[in-house]
């Protein structure tokens, strides 16, 4: 695809849920509404798009929420998206809570990278800013990332006063 600035797209994020287990507070209110689940794009209806990007010139995916990881059946997904034919790229964005535990099926698939967001190395300020998971969950996820032989890790942060 070629926008109208002439430049080529060929990346695409898709969100797959908007439901997160935190609630930071730059981010989500303690009380967010979600969308009904009957709401949300299914699986199969997610591959076709992804399948009709790939015929426009899409081919690095990158698998976002809210925290696509609390979706169930996220891994199935991305495994399907690496398989389609033109697809080069498949990345996962996540807070990293739940990384720790995936790492392995990543691994098995071929996640090409992850990006963690992670605001703050004190586990007094995460616990703060996030209201819910630990630090402690986050820093494990990303050693056994590491472990795993994952290099293309990056890290997400967003600035706040104080």
């Amino acid at each position: 695809m070629i926008d109208s600035c002439g430049r080529r797209i060929d990346y695409m994020r898709v969100s797959i849920t908007d439901r997160c287990n935190l609630r930071c507070r730059y981010c989500m209110p303690e009380d967010q509404p979600f969308i009904e689940h009957d709401q949300i794009l299914r699986y199969e209806e997610i591959i076709r798009i992804c399948r009709a990007a790939t015929k426009l010139g899409v081919r690095n995916i990158k698998i976002t929420g809210g925290e696509p990881l609390v979706r169930r059946g996220c891994c199935e997904l991305i495994e399907q998206i690496k398989a389609l034919p033109g697809i080069e790229h498949v990345t996962v964005t996540t807070n990293g809570v739940l990384l720790e535990e995936v790492v392995p099926r990543f691994r098995e698939i071929g996640v090409d990278g992850v990006n963690i967001s992670l605001d703050t190395l004190r586990p007094d300020r995460f616990a703060a800013m996030t209201r819910l998971g630990t630090l402690q969950d986050v820093l494990a996820g990303i050693k056994a990332a590491e472990a795993a032989g994952f290099r293309n890790l990056k890290f997400d942060t967003v600035l706040i006063g104080g």
